[in-house]
C-alpha cells in the first residue's frame, strides 16, 4: 500500500512540476513581454544619454518610464552599481541580482526574475507554482543591456509588483493539494475495492492450501468473484474433493488390506497352538488341523497375489502382451474349466455366443475377466441355479453379458460393488474363499483394454454383469 502511495504522489508531483511551469510561463509570459519591450526601447533612448554622461536628462527619462510601465527604475554602470534611481534612494549602491549577473556577466541582452522583499528569495518562473507561501511582497525583476557602440555600457532593472500572480499561483497551489488529497483517499479505496474483491479470495485460497499442505483435504474455499478466481477457487474445492475421497479410499483399503491378512494370521495361529499344547491329538484331527492351516496360507497367497496386482496396476507397471484371438472361444473354455463345479451344485451353464468376436488383447488378462466373472456366477448362485453367458457384437465393440438368477445385489450396494475388499455379505465370502479383490482386479483390467463394466441386478432376482470391449484396439 505504501508504495502504491509514493508512486501515485511521484507521479503527481512530476504532474504538477510540468502543469506548474506551464502556468507561471502562461501567467508571466505577457507580463515579461511588455517589460522586457519596455525596458529595451528605453536602453536604446537612454543610451546616447548615458554614453555623454547627461544626468539630467537620464534622471527624467527614468522617471518617466517608472510612472508608464508602473514600477521603479534603477540605472547600474558596468560594475553594477546604481547610477540613477527613479525613486532617487539608491543611488551608489552595488547591486549583485542573478538578473543582472545575466547582462553583465553573460552578455545577453535581457532577463526576467521574480523575488521576495523581506526574505530575499529569488526564482525563476518555471518554480513559482512550489514557492515558499509568505505574507511578504512578491516583485518581478526586469533587466535589459544598454548598448552602446556594441559594448554594454550599462544595465537598466525596472523593479514592479507581482503579487497579484502570486496569489493566483497560490490559489493553484491549494487546489493542487486538494486535487493531491482527493486522489489519494481515490487510490486507498481503490486499494481496498481491490483488496477486497481479489486479495481476498487469494488469501482464502492460501489459507486453504496451508490446510491442505498440512493433511486436511477437508479444506474448501468460497467460490465468488467472476473469471478466472471463481474457476480457480472451483479447480481447488474440486482437486481438494478429490484428494479428500482418495485418502479416504487409501485409508479404506489399508484397513480392510489389515483385516484381510490379520484374519487367517489368527486362524492359522490359534490352529498351530492347539497343535503345540496338544502333542497327544488325535491323528485325524491333526490332519484337520494342518489342511486347514494349508488353506488359510493359500487364501492368505492369493491375498497377497491380488493385492501385488493391484499394486502393480495402480503404479500404471502393467503392459498388455496383445495378439489376435477370439473371446468366443475363451468363453468356451472357461465354460469347460468351471463345467465340473457346476455339476456339483446341479447348476446350468447356458452360452449364447452370436459372434467370435475376434479382437487383439492380452490373453491371459481377458482370461482373467471371463473367468473370474463365470466363477462369481457359479460360486454365489445356489444349488440348481442357471448362469447365462452371452457375446453378441455392437458396432465396433463386443458385449459380453453374465447373468445368474442367484440372491441377486441390494439397490445400495450396486455403488461399490467394484470397490477393494468390498463384499455384500462378509461371512457367507470369506466361507467361499473370496478375497474380495476380483471384481476390483477385473475392473482395473477390462479399463487397461479400453472398455466398461456395470452389473445391473435386484435383490432376490440375480445379477448381470456387462463388459463392453472395443474390437479395435492397437
Amino acid at each position: 500500500m505504501l508504495a502504491f502511495l509514493l508512486i501515485v504522489g511521484l507521479s503527481f508531483y512530476v504532474m504538477a512540476s510540468y502543469i506548474g511551469s506551464m502556468v507561471s510561463d502562461s501567467l508571466f509570459q505577457q507580463r515579461i513581454r511588455s517589460d522586457r519591450a519596455s525596458l529595451e526601447t528605453l536602453a536604446v533612448r537612454i543610451a546616447p544619454l548615458l554614453a555623454r554622461s547627461d544626468a539630467p536628462a537620464l534622471q527624467s527619462q527614468l522617471l518617466a518610464a517608472g510612472g508608464e510601465m508602473g514600477g521603479r527604475v534603477l540605472l547600474l554602470d558596468q560594475n553594477g552599481k546604481v547610477q540613477l534611481d527613479s525613486y532617487g534612494e539608491m543611488q551608489g549602491v552595488r547591486l549583485e541580482y542573478p538578473e543582472i549577473a545575466t547582462i553583465l556577466v553573460r552578455g545577453q541582452s535581457a532577463d526576467y526574475g521574480v523575488h521576495e522583499l523581506e526574505k530575499g528569495e529569488t526564482l525563476d518562473t518555471a518554480h513559482l507554482l512550489f514557492a515558499r507561501r509568505t505574507t511578504g511582497s512578491w516583485v518581478g525583476y526586469c533587466t535589459a543591456g544598454v548598448v552602446y557602440a556594441s559594448d554594454i555600457i550599462g544595465v537598466l532593472l525596472l523593479v514592479s509588483p507581482v503579487q497579484e500572480i502570486m496569489q493566483n499561483l497560490y490559489q493553484l497551489q491549494d487546489q493542487m493539494i486538494l486535487i493531491f488529497v482527493l486522489v489519494a483517499a481515490a487510490a486507498l479505496l481503490s486499494s481496498w475495492i481491490f483488496s477486497q474483491v481479489i486479495t481476498r479470495p487469494i488469501a482464502g485460497l492460501n489459507r486453504g492450501i496451508q490446510r491442505m499442505s498440512k493433511g486436511d483435504f477437508s479444506s474448501r474455499v468460497r467460490v465468488r468473484g467472476s473469471g478466472e478466481m471463481k474457476q480457480l477457487a472451483r479447480a481447488f474445492n474440486s482437486m481438494s474433493e478429490k484428494l479428500e475421497t482418495l485418502d479416504q479410499s487409501r485409508n479404506q483399503f489399508v484397513s480392510n488390506a489389515s483385516h484381510e491378512l490379520k484374519t487367517p494370521l489368527a486362524t492359522m495361529k490359534i490352529m498351530i497352538e492347539s497343535l503345540i499344547y496338544q502333542p497327544d491329538m488325535d491323528k485325524d484331527l491333526r490332519t484337520e488341523f494342518m489342511t486347514d492351516i494349508n488353506n488359510e496360507i493359500d487364501r492368505l497367497s492369493a491375498i497377497v497375489s491380488d493385492l501385488l496386482t493391484l499394486v502393480q496396476m495402480d503404479s500404471q507397471n502393467v503392459k498388455l502382451s496383445r495378439e489376435n484371438l477370439s473371446i468366443a472361444q475363451l468363453i468356451k473354455d472357461n465354460a469347460h474349466r468351471l463345467q465340473p463345479i457346476a455339476e456339483q451344485k446341479g447348476q446350468k451353464i447356458l452360452l449364447t455366443l452370436s459372434d467370435p468376436c475376434d479382437i487383439y488383447a492380452d490373453k491371459s488378462k481377458l482370461n482373467q475377466v471371463i473367468y473370474n466373472l463365470m466363477e462369481n456366477a457359479v460360486k454365489y448362485t445356489q444349488n440348481g441355479g442357471v448362469i447365462r453367458v452371452a457375446l453378441q457384437r455392437q458396432g465396433r465393440d463386443a458385449r459380453f453379458t453374465v447373468s445368474d438368477n442367484g440372491p441377486g445385489i441390494p439397490k445400495e450396494n450396486l455403488p461399490h460393488i467394484f470397490d477393494r475388499f468390498y463384499r455384500v455379505d462378509k461371512a457367507r465370502s470369506r466361507e467361499k474363499g473370496g478375497t474380495g479383490l476380483g471384481l476390483s482386479i477385473v475392473h482395473q483390467l477390462v479399463l487397461l483394454h479400453g472398455g466398461a463394466i456395470s452389473v445391473e441386478s435386484e435383490e432376490g432376482k440375480g445379477a448381470t454383469f456387462i463388459v463392453e470391449l472395443p474390437l479395435h484396439q492397437g
